[in-house]
């Protein structure tokens, strides 16, 4: 694979890279740090190891450097909640729906940072990102069977946390 190609395979990828770190850190410019770190490592290496799906490569290189964010800090960041420049962004022009999907979205996303974050990872790996089980467990280096339970205890965990948070499914 020539530079040319690999850049332009790096650079389908970006939209993917990108959610992923949005959903493993607390912040944009987090995500966008990790985005950077994600791609700077993988232009590091591609030549040494080049990867037979680009795709899984960088959601790796991706989850591991955020693993190592956080294995750095020695107390993670807590969301702190401005009032004055609130938590949701809403237009004039959002409809009452939006707005609502907003604040779900908001704490479902505070719900799944209250998770152990090996269900976190598991969670942001296949539902958020799409990727299979199989997936998933050769990126994390873990048994498929292991991803799939820990997908359900977070899943059933979520629905405890959000209920105690009044959403419902309804």
């Amino acid at each position: 694979m020539s530079d040319d190609e690999f850049l332009r395979a790096m650079n389908e990828h970006l939209e993917l890279v990108y959610n992923l770190a949005r959903r493993l850190t607390r912040s944009r410019p987090q995500a966008e740090d990790l985005v950077q770190e994600t791609y700077l490592r993988a232009l590091r290496g591609w030549r040494r190891q080049p990867p037979d799906d680009i795709r899984a490569w960088l959601a790796t290189i991706c989850l591991n450097a955020a693993r190592a964010g956080w294995r750095s800090e020695s107390v993670r960041p807590v969301e702190v909640l401005d009032p004055d420049a609130g938590t949701t962004r809403t237009s004039h022009s959002d409809t009452a729906g939006e707005a609502i999907s907003g604040l779900i979205r908001d704490q479902v996303h505070r719900a799944l940072w209250q998770l152990p974050s090996a269900q976190r990872e598991a969670i942001t790996l296949m539902d958020l990102c799409g990727f299979t089980a199989a997936e998933a467990a050769a990126m994390t280096g873990t048994p498929r069977g292991t991803i799939l339970a820990r997908v359900h205890r977070g899943h059933k965990k979520l629905v405890e946390l959000l209920q105690r948070q009044g959403v419902t499914s309804e």
